[in-house]
C-alpha cells in the first residue's frame, strides 16, 4: 500500500468570534460536505478558540487551496488559511483511511 499525501490545515481567525459565530452554519455545511467527499479525515477549533484545524487527505495541493478559498469563514475575510503538506511514513494501528490501495 502506498500512502497518500496529507494536509494539516491551519484557520487563523481575524475577525471578532462574533462574526466566525454568525457565519458558523455555513461553515459547518461546508465541512461537511467535503466528510461527504472523503477530503477531510478531522477538524475542530484550536485551543484557545483564535482559529481552527482541518486534516485533509488530497493528491493535489492547488485543488485543496481553491477549495478552502471557498470556506465561508475566509470566503468572508474572516480568517486566513495556511496548509502544510506531509506524507505520512508511519501511522497508528487502525489508522488505515491514511493508506491508498
Amino acid at each position: 500500500m502506498k500512502l497518500l499525501i496529507m494536509f494539516v490545515v491551519t484557520l487563523t481567525y481575524i475577525r471578532p468570534l462574533a462574526e466566525l459565530d454568525a457565519l458558523m452554519p455555513k461553515h459547518v455545511a461546508w465541512l461537511k460536505k467535503h466528510y461527504r467527499s472523503g477530503l477531510f479525515l478531522a477538524s475542530g477549533r484550536q485551543v484557545p478558540r483564535k482559529g481552527g484545524v482541518i486534516l485533509a487527505r488530497s493528491g493535489d495541493r492547488a485543488e485543496l487551496e481553491k477549495l478552502l478559498e471557498e470556506d465561508p469563514f475566509v470566503k468572508n475575510g474572516c480568517a486566513r488559511v495556511e496548509v502544510i503538506e506531509f506524507r505520512p511514513s508511519m501511522t497508528a494501528p487502525g489508522a488505515e483511511v491514511l493508506k491508498e490501495i
